[in-house]
C-alpha cells in the first residue's frame, strides 16, 4: 500500500494518496483544487485515481474533487449527511471502499461540520483486521480538535456540533489502537482549530494521552472547551464550504476565462468600475513603487488566507505581480474559490515608467528610528496589527492595537493626519498589508516598521 500525504503550508492543509500497485487503483482524500501532484505521483506508481473523498465540507478552501472528477473520472464519495448538486457516492458508519489490499472504512464523526467523516486506512497483506491509520479530517487535529461554531451561519449551533462531536471522538476515534497513525487534514496555523501543533501525524496513543480534548470529562465540560476562546472567522470560510457542495467550473477553466494581461489603461478603466488592484509582490518592493489604490498581500506569506479575508468575493481582482507570478498569484486564489480574477498588469510595475503619477512609494522606518522618533516633540502613532495574542507577549509601549482581520472595519479608529502612522505586526508581512489599506483608505502619511516586533526586540528596545 502507498499512502502520501501533501502538506500545503500556505493553507495549513494536508491532503493524501491512497494506492494500491497491484489493482492500479488509487483513492485521494481532501485535495487541494490544483490537483497536478496527484496525477502526477499516480503516474510514478502506475495508478489510476478512481475515487476521491471528501471527509466534510471544507470551509477554509476549494477542494479539487470535480478537477479530479474532470480530470479522470473518478467517483465522489461523500458522508451520507452530506447534501451537493453534484452526483457522489453516500457513505455511512461501516461502509467501505476496496481496491486490491486497501481497505477505507468509513466512521460518521460529525461535529466540526454534519456531515463529516472519518476514514480508516487497512492494508490487507499487513493486518487485516486492525487500521494502519486513521484520516480524520477536521474532527481530530494534532493537540486539538476542529472547531463547531463554523456552520452558524447555515443554522448549526457551536453547542449542537460540539455535543456531536463529544459523542464522535469518545464513540469513534477514542477505541482505535494506540499503534493506530492520526492523518488530520490541518496543521499549524490552520483557523479550523484553536491550537493545532506542528506536527503533522501522530498517534492515536500519543493523542489519547496529550490532547487535551480527549482528556476524562463530561459532555457539558468539552462544550464550553471547544466553544470558547475560537479565533475570529474569515468570511469567506461560509462560501468556500458552500461552494463545496455545488457543481461549479474547475480551476482549469477559471484560469482559462480570467487570466489574461491587461494594459494600463486597461487597469485603470477596471479601477474605475471598482476593481479590486491586488500587489502580490514582497512588501520591500511594494514599498519602492505601487500602484495607488493597491493592496499588498504578497505571495510569501499566507496570501490566498489574507486575500479571502481583505477583498470583496463580489468585486473584481486585477493582479500585480512580479514578471511570471502571476498564473501563480491567480490560482492560489482559486483555491479559496476567488475566481473573480478580471486579469494581470502586463509587464507588472515596469508597465508604469510612462505613468509615474499613478505610482506611490510606501516609507519605511528602522526598529532604531522608530525609537528615535518616538521620543521626539512630534512622535508618530504607532499601529500594532498583530493578534491579541502576541501582543500580550511583547509590544511596543503606547501602540495602537487593531488586529489585521478587524482593520477594515475599525479604521475610523486611525488618526487620520497629521501625525504619521508607522504599522508594525511581527516581521513586516501583515504590516505592508495594513499599510497598503490605510493608504487606499486616505490615511496621509503612513509608514511601516522593517522587521516587525522581531527587529524592535532584537534591537533591545523597550517592550511592555
Amino acid at each position: 500500500m502507498i499512502l502520501t500525504q501533501y502538506y500545503l503550508g500556505c493553507l495549513a492543509h494536508a491532503s493524501y494518496l491512497v494506492a494500491d500497485p497491484e489493482s492500479r487503483t488509487a483513492a485521494v482524500v481532501d485535495p487541494q483544487r490544483d490537483v497536478d501532484q496527484y496525477l502526477a505521483d499516480a503516474r510514478v506508481h502506475g495508478v489510476e485515481i478512481r475515487h476521491v473523498f471528501l471527509t466534510h465540507f471544507h470551509a477554509d478552501f476549494v477542494a479539487g474533487h470535480l478537477e479530479l472528477r474532470s480530470r479522470t473520472g473518478a467517483e465522489i464519495y461523500l458522508g451520507r449527511s452530506a447534501r451537493a448538486e453534484y452526483p457522489f457516492v453516500p457513505l455511512g458508519n461501516g461502509d467501505a471502499v476496496a481496491f486490491g489490499s486497501v481497505r477505507l472504512g468509513i466512521l460518521e464523526t460529525p461535529g466540526h461540520s454534519p456531515e463529516s467523516i472519518s476514514i480508516l486506512v487497512y492494508d490487507l497483506r499487513r493486518d487485516p483486521a486492525s487500521p494502519h491509520a486513521v484520516l480524520t479530517g477536521d474532527t481530530l487535529f494534532i493537540g486539538d480538535v476542529g472547531r463547531p461554531d463554523l456552520r452558524a451561519a447555515v443554522g448549526w449551533s457551536a453547542e449542537r456540533l460540539a455535543g456531536m462531536l463529544y459523542d464522535s471522538l469518545r464513540d469513534k476515534l477514542l477505541p482505535l489502537p494506540d499503534e493506530t497513525l492520526v492523518y488530520p487534514a490541518h496543521g499549524a496555523g490552520s483557523l479550523c482549530g484553536r491550537s493545532i501543533g506542528k506536527e503533522t501525524v501522530s498517534t492515536m496513543g500519543v493523542q489519547r494521552r496529550y490532547n487535551y480534548a480527549l482528556q476524562p470529562m463530561s459532555r457539558d465540560a468539552f462544550v464550553a472547551i471547544v466553544t470558547t476562546d475560537q479565533p475570529d472567522a474569515p468570511a469567506y470560510f461560509t462560501y468556500d464550504a458552500i461552494l463545496n457542495a455545488r457543481e461549479r467550473p474547475t480551476l482549469e477553466r477559471a484560469l482559462e476565462q480570467g487570466l489574461h494581461p491587461l494594459t494600463i489603461e486597461e487597469l485603470r478603466g477596471l479601477r474605475d468600475v471598482r476593481a479590486q488592484l491586488l500587489d502580490a509582490r514582497d512588501p520591500a518592493d511594494f514599498a519602492g513603487a505601487h500602484l495607488l489604490g493597491s493592496v499588498n498581500i504578497g505571495l510569501g506569506g499566507q496570501y490566498a488566507s489574507w486575500a479571502g479575508t481583505l477583498l470583496d468575493r463580489e468585486r473584481p481582482i486585477v493582479i500585480i505581480a512580479g514578471r511570471g507570478r502571476e498564473g501563480e498569484a491567480a490560482m492560489r486564489l482559486g483555491r479559496i474559490g476567488f475566481d473573480h480574477v478580471a486579469g494581470y498588469l502586463a509587464g507588472g510595475m515596469e508597465a508604469t515608467e510612462l505613468h509615474r503619477d499613478l505610482v506611490r512609494r510606501m516609507p519605511r522606518v528602522t526598529a532604531p528610528a522608530l525609537a528615535e522618533l518616538l521620543a521626539s516633540s512630534d512622535p508618530p502613532v504607532v499601529l500594532d496589527v498583530r493578534a491579541p495574542s502576541e501582543r500580550e507577549a511583547s509590544r511596543i509601549p503606547g501602540s495602537l492595537h487593531i488586529p489585521l482581520q478587524h482593520l477594515l472595519e475599525r479604521i475610523g479608529e486611525v488618526p487620520c493626519g497629521p501625525r504619521t502612522v508607522v504599522v508594525h505586526c511581527a516581521s513586516g508581512y501583515r504590516s505592508s498589508i495594513a499599510a497598503s489599506l490605510l493608504e487606499r483608505h486616505g490615511v496621509p502619511d503612513v509608514a511601516d516598521l522593517v522587521g516587525g516586533m522581531a527587529a524592535w526586540n532584537a534591537s533591545n528596545l523597550p517592550a511592555a
